[in-house]
């Protein structure tokens, strides 16, 4: 039983991977919007940037950490 449920914990931690893909989407979209509105404020833009997807892609690399903890760290205690 607790093997299914670290299989289904695992699962649902790599869901975020979803998300995180969204996050970098929505901050390259923004790049884009904002170069076009304002192309002299392109290389500060560019900075803010690459700031935000460093940190959407931190949280992104969380989401596989968890799940190897989960499968492979916590272990069912044995009675004895």
């Amino acid at each position: 039983m607790l093997e299914g449920a670290k299989s289904i914990g695992a699962g649902a931690a790599t869901i975020a991977l979803a998300g995180a893909a969204v996050g970098i989407g929505n901050v390259l979209s923004s790049l884009i919007h904002s170069v076009a509105r304002s192309p002299s404020l392109a290389k500060q833009s560019f900075g803010y940037a690459i700031l935000g997807f460093a940190l959407t892609e931190a949280i992104a690399l969380f989401s596989p950490m968890m799940a190897f903890l989960i499968s492979f760290v916590f272990r069912p205690h044995k009675k004895s």
